[in-house]
């Protein structure tokens, strides 16, 4: 069977990328800093497959070039699902988008050059939105963020990370190919209490810790659906060269909490399905960082079109009120919320 790279193996979607890889049979090889986080990959992943004998380790930083050759030998695909994520204060864009982009190039000169038939690598949908946050409507994968540093640092960083992969690319020749990979908002169950990842907006939601919820509305992806997706990628003939949006249904923050007290009863007590009026966000958020970047995002409403992917992948994502109910009785589960 193939050997698969996945890149950030104690990452929120790299964790379950290394599972459904392992459940349909692929060997695989996860990337992490050091041997000491070797353990902790082992214990998530195995909560839902046994991978003794199939998962493997190889020791790279997206910082460093040490290690990335020897990750790649003997390797057919690559899933790079590891990036940085921003902490809703970056001071600093660079700090995001300097790993992000150089991580990215890293990962395809190591690959290129031990000539892997694919990588997939993850972007974001908003790499692929009008730079206007007041615009409305649909758009697809042939529309690219303009960057501009009025933009949040974390879509800069993945719309600038994409663009670079994609300009390597195009001055490459070889066997290569490439595909990207641009959700929406990643949610669904966790493997381990210790990594929440994005799930961590439902387990705020669960202690009460959300007193209502902003006019936000989020494109939600189940992350099982989602690492789907990279494999479909990694493997249709007409995938290469592709970009795919993985966004969910659009579903406003309310409408989440409502899920959750209709699919938790009493266990979702804590949430509130109040609708925060958008003046008392903008108040509120002087005084946090993370609602001051969410500010930009009050009342949007642009969509994204997953046809592409439904067309060429056969890729269907589940309803994203299931994926909210699933993510609050995993976190439930762990002993969180």
């Amino acid at each position: 069977m193939a050997q698969v790279l996945v890149t950030g193996g104690t990452g929120y979607v790299g964790g379950w990328a290394i599972v459904a890889l392992l459940q349909r049979g692929y060997d695989v090889r996860a990337t992490v800093r050091s041997s000491s986080r070797e353990q902790a990959v082992i214990d998530a992943v195995s909560t839902e497959v046994d991978p003794a004998g199939r998962l493997t380790f190889a020791h790279a930083d997206l910082m460093d070039d040490n290690g990335w050759d020897a990750a790649m030998a003997c390797v057919d695909f690559v899933l790079h699902v590891a990036s940085p994520l921003g902490s809703g204060d970056d001071k600093d864009p660079e700090a995001l988008i300097v790993p992000a982009r150089d991580g990215a190039l890293r990962v395809l000169r190591a690959a290129t050059r031990a000539q892997v038939k694919r990588v997939v690598m993850t972007s974001a949908a908003n790499a692929a939105s009008p730079m206007s946050y007041a615009t409305e409507g649909v758009t697809d994968e042939t529309l690219w963020t303009v960057d501009d540093p009025s933009l949040p640092a974390y879509r800069r960083s993945k719309t600038i990370a994409e663009k670079a992969a994609w300009d390597f690319m195009a001055a490459h020749d070889g066997p290569t190919e490439l595909v990207t990979v641009l959700p929406g908002a990643v949610l669904g169950p966790v493997l381990t209490p210790d990594n929440v990842g994005t799930a961590s907006i439902i387990l705020r939601m669960l202690r009460g810790q959300m007193r209502g919820a902003p006019k936000i509305g989020l494109e939600v992806v189940d992350v099982r659906d989602l690492v789907d997706l990279h494999i479909r990628a990694m493997t249709a003939p007409d995938a290469g060269g592709q970009r795919f949006l993985g966004t969910g249904p659009f579903i406003w923050m309310a409408d989440i909490a409502r899920a959750l007290k209709a699919g938790l009863g009493d266990k979702a007590a804590k949430v509130s399905t109040r609708e925060l009026p958008n003046v008392l966000v903008r108040v509120m958020a002087r005084f946090s960082p993370p609602l001051k970047s969410i500010v930009i995002s009050l009342g949007r409403r642009n969509r994204h079109t997953t046809d592409k992917a439904r067309r060429i992948l056969d890729w269907t994502p589940r309803p994203a009120e299931q994926t909210a109910v699933d993510c609050a009785e995993s976190l439930l589960g762990h002993g969180l919320g």
